[in-house]
C-alpha cells in the first residue's frame, strides 16, 4: 500500500439558512436562521438533532432559528446560490464546484484525527491476490459515486497521477470497456465486491475502518489495497452575500459546539470543527476537478 503525499484536502450534510433573505438584501437584519439538514440518517433520529441544534444555535446566537430537512441536496445547493440559506455543511467537491459561482466561501472545516483531511481506500475482497490498483488492469471496479470526493474523484487524480490511465482513454482505458461501475455511494460499490461483480471499491476510510456503512461481518471481508489521499475534508461554507457580523456569529457558536456540545457535532458535522482558508484546503479537489473536465469518464 502507498498514501500518496499531497497538501490537505456525499455523505452527510448539514445547511444553515436564512428562508426569507434574498442575496441583495444581505446588509437586512435576518429575522431567523434557517437549518436545512440533508435526509441522509433515520427520520427519527434525525428529527432529535434538528431539534437539538435548532436549540442549541438559538441559545448561542441568542437569535431565532428554524432547522429543516429539505427534499433533495439540489435544493440545498441551489439555496446556496439565490440566498435562502446561509451556510452549509458540504464535501470539498461541492464546495469547489459550488465556489465558481462566487455565492459561498469557506467558514470551518472538520478535522480528521487532528487534521483536516482523512484517506481514501481501494477495497478488494480478502482472498484477492491483488496488492496495489496496479494489478487491476482489465478487471473490473467499482467508484462510490460520480460525485464523490474519496469514492471517485480523488481514486481518479491518483490513477492518472501515476500513469495508469489518461485524459483520452479515462478509466476504461485500463480496467476495460464496461469494466467501471459508479454507484450511489459507498455501500453500493463495497456491495460489488462483496458478491463478487468488481474485484475492487473506491471508498472512503471509514467504510472499513468505523461501523459506519458496513456491518461487521461485511468488513471482516474485505481489506485494502490500496491508498490515495489526503482527501479534503468536508467543509462548513458560508453564503458570500452574509454580513460579517453575521458570518462571525455564526463561526463562533459553530466552533463553540467544540466545547459545548461535541456530541451534537460529532453527529451532525462528524468531528472537531476547525478555521480553514478556500485556497488551502480545496487546492487539491480544485486541481482533481479541472483534470475531470477533460478526462473522457
Amino acid at each position: 500500500m502507498k498514501a500518496l503525499l499531497v497538501p490537505s484536502l456525499l455523505t452527510s450534510l448539514l445547511l444553515v439558512g436564512c428562508g426569507s433573505q434574498p442575496d441583495e438584501n444581505a446588509d437586512a437584519p435576518i429575522a431567523k436562521f434557517v437549518v436545512a439538514m440533508e435526509p441522509d440518517k433515520d427520520p427519527d433520529a434525525m428529527l432529535a438533532d434538528r431539534l437539538a441544534l435548532q436549540d442549541y444555535l438559538s441559545g448561542a446566537l441568542e437569535h431565532p432559528v428554524e432547522a429543516i430537512v429539505p427534499l433533495s441536496s439540489a435544493v440545498i445547493y441551489e439555496g446556496l446560490k439565490n440566498g435562502t440559506i446561509d451556510l452549509a455543511y458540504l464535501s470539498s467537491t461541492a464546495a469547489a464546484n459550488l465556489m465558481t459561482s462566487g455565492a459561498i466561501d469557506i467558514l470551518l472545516a472538520e478535522l480528521i484525527d487532528g487534521e483536516p483531511h482523512y484517506q481514501s481506500y481501494w477495497i478488494s475482497r480478502k482472498d484477492a491476490p491483488y496488492e496495489s490498483i496496479a494489478d487491476l488492469k482489465g478487471k473490473p471496479i467499482a467508484f462510490s459515486s460520480r460525485t464523490s470526493t474519496s469514492g471517485f474523484l480523488i481514486p481518479t487524480w491518483d490513477l492518472y497521477t501515476q500513469g495508469l490511465i489518461d485524459l483520452e482513454t479515462g478509466p476504461e482505458g485500463f480496467f476495460g470497456p464496461g469494466n467501471v461501475f459508479y454507484g450511489v455511494g459507498y455501500v453500493s460499490a463495497a456491495e460489488r465486491v462483496l458478491d463478487g461483480s468488481a474485484e475492487a471499491a473506491a471508498v472512503s476510510y471509514y467504510v472499513l475502518d468505523q461501523d459506519k456503512h458496513l456491518g461487521a461481518d461485511q468488513r471482516a471481508q474485505l481489506k485494502v489495497i490500496d491508498t490515495q489521499g489526503p482527501v479534503p475534508s468536508h467543509v462548513i461554507v458560508v453564503r458570500t452575500a452574509l454580513s460579517s457580523e453575521d458570518r462571525e456569529a455564526l463561526r463562533a457558536s459553530l466552533l463553540g459546539m467544540n466545547e459545548a456540545a461535541p456530541e451534537l457535532r460529532d453527529r451532525i458535522f462528524g468531528a472537531t470543527l476547525a478555521p480553514a482558508e478556500a485556497d488551502t484546503h480545496l487546492r487539491i479537489t480544485r486541481e482533481a476537478l479541472e483534470l475531470m473536465r477533460t478526462m473522457k469518464l
